[in-house]
Parts: structure tokens; sequence; C-alpha cells
């Protein structure tokens, strides 16, 4: 079996698929604000592995996927196998409860249980080994779902091509302006982890993490701010 690699090393001829499965599945089975039902998802396991399925047989590529049709294929991907992964083990307080490997060593993100066209991946793999290196999107740290309560919401709709750019900017919109995972103000914001954790992610360019913040936030930060970070929730976003 091959180790995992990112869409510029892979050799495949798939052709870009539809996810309206997952789409009908998040409708059922997550509500606005983000709840998820593991157990409705359960009950659906034949239609989310149908899904799965879909997702193992055809692996992006650059001659016959977009960009955008590459990058919500791997968002897609990282959310419905999160799912798996937590349904597999329900159930449980929290996501950081599934255990492999070595103790304080590996994570749950260390699982290598995803297999796509021949190639064995975990959920690092995609998140940092693929979506962070390809394509240099800021945004998707508010559309990939860790199954927490911190983290940002599992969309009620799949991630299209045609639609990723509204969609983004829609679940960054929402992200900041959730007060249980951002307290924005003016003076004194009191953030998210996770601009602390990937702050090298939104200062790209001639950018900041304030001045991402400001581009999607109604109440903007001053520069002279003092910027504080809330608890992270790991319990299972249920």
């Amino acid at each position: 079996m091959s180790s995992a690699c990112g869409v510029k090393e892979f050799s495949s001829n798939s052709s870009p698929i539809a996810h309206t499965i997952w789409d009908e599945l998040v409708k059922k089975h997550v509500t606005e604000t983000g709840a998820v039902d593991y157990k409705g998802f359960q009950r659906d396991s034949v239609q989310l592995n149908r899904y799965l399925s879909q997702l193992q047989n055809n692996h992006p590529n650059d001659k016959n996927w977009s960009k955008d049709e590459q990058l919500a294929y791997w968002i897609n991907a990282y959310n419905a196998f999160t799912v798996k992964l937590v349904i597999d083990h329900y159930p449980v307080k929290s996501i950081r409860d599934i255990k492999s490997g070595i103790p304080f060593v590996n994570s749950v993100w260390d699982i290598k249980f995803i297999q796509i066209e021949g190639r064995t991946y975990d959920l690092n793999n995609i998140e940092h080994g693929i979506i962070r290196e390809e394509f240099e999107e800021p945004r998707i740290h508010f559309a990939l779902n860790c199954a927490s309560i911190s983290c940002p919401r599992l969309r009620t709709e799949a991630f299209f091509a045609d639609r990723l750019e509204e969609q983004l900017t829609d679940q960054t919109q929402y992200f900041l302006r959730n007060t249980i995972k951002n307290q924005i103000s003016t003076n004194d914001p009191k953030l998210s982890k996770i601009f602390s954790w990937y702050r090298f992610d939104f200062k790209k360019g001639d950018n900041s993490v304030l001045k991402f913040i400001n581009q999607y936030s109604d109440i903007k930060i001053d520069s002279n701010a003092k910027i504080s970070y809330l608890d992270y929730d790991w319990n299972l976003n249920e």
C-alpha cells in the first residue's frame, strides 16, 4: 500500500464527483448551529459508506479537476471521514478519546484509516499535507470540522466548487459572530485558539491576523488591541 501524498504527486484519471449524498446527510443530521446527531449518522451508515466509497474511488487530479473542485472534495472528505471515525467509536465524550499508536505521540488525527485509490491517509495528511500546503486558503480553517464544540460548525450542506467562495466566506463570518468561539471587541478581543495555532496561515503576504478578522467581522478590532485566547472545548459537538 502506498503512503500518503498530495494531489501534485498523484496520477489518477478520475473526474469530479457529485457530493449530493453528503449534502443530504448533513442536512438531515446537523443543525444550523452545528450540533451533530451522530446516532442519526449511525442509522444512515449505509448511505454514508456509499459516499465514502465515492471519495475512495476518485482521487482528485490536476488533469480533470479544477482547483475549486479539488478543494471542495478535500474539505468534504475531511469532514465526512471525521464523522465516520466518530461513529465507529461512538459513544465518546471527545474525539481525542479515540486512541491509536503510541500514547502521547500519536493522536486520533494520525490514524491511517482513509484509503483513496490505493493511497493511505490520516486526517492530518489531508489537512496539513494537502489542504493547507496546496491551496493556501486560510478560510479552510472555518470549513474543516474536528467534531468538537470549539471547532467551526459542520456546515448543513456539502461544499460545492461552484459555490465555494460564497460558502467559505459564510463559514468565516459565522465563526467570527459566534460568541462561544470568539468574543470580538474593538479593544479587548478574545479569539479562538485557531488564530494562534495557525497564525502564519492568516499572515501570508502583507496580511495579519487582525487584518484577516477585520475583513470578515462586523466588529473591527483596533490595531493596538490586547488579544487573548479562549479555552478550547474538545467535547463532542452533539
